[in-house]
């Protein structure tokens, strides 16, 4: 058994919210670079959110942004360099097929 799963769900709950408060607190990090970087971003972490409840995009969205998707990405998001979308493609090439859902 993966040691994740012994984390209970209020502590995990607590840890993610964490990540999401990072994550909307440090605007100057491009969902880009942290693709090139770590193989996900925050709209990879609100299609998850999404996925698991049942949300549609805009509100999982929300969610993650802290405001709608399209006021954040006016605000804070530049254009994407060649080498910055270069990086990116290597590094989604990397990632794993998404795990089972725990049973």
């Amino acid at each position: 058994m993966d040691p994740l799963d012994e984390v209970d769900d209020a502590t995990a709950a607590a840890a993610f919210r964490r990540l999401v408060r990072h994550l909307r607190h440090r605007s100057d990090a491009q969902n880009v670079d942290l693709m090139g970087l770590a193989g996900f971003c925050r709209n990879c972490l609100s299609d998850w959110v999404g996925e698991a409840g049942g949300l549609d995009r805009d509100t999982a969205r929300a969610a993650i942004y802290g405001i709608p998707y399209d006021e954040w990405k006016a605000a804070h998001q530049g254009e994407a360099t060649p080498e910055q979308l270069a990086r990116m493609k290597d590094s989604v090439a990397r990632n794993a097929p998404p795990p089972s859902p725990r049973t």
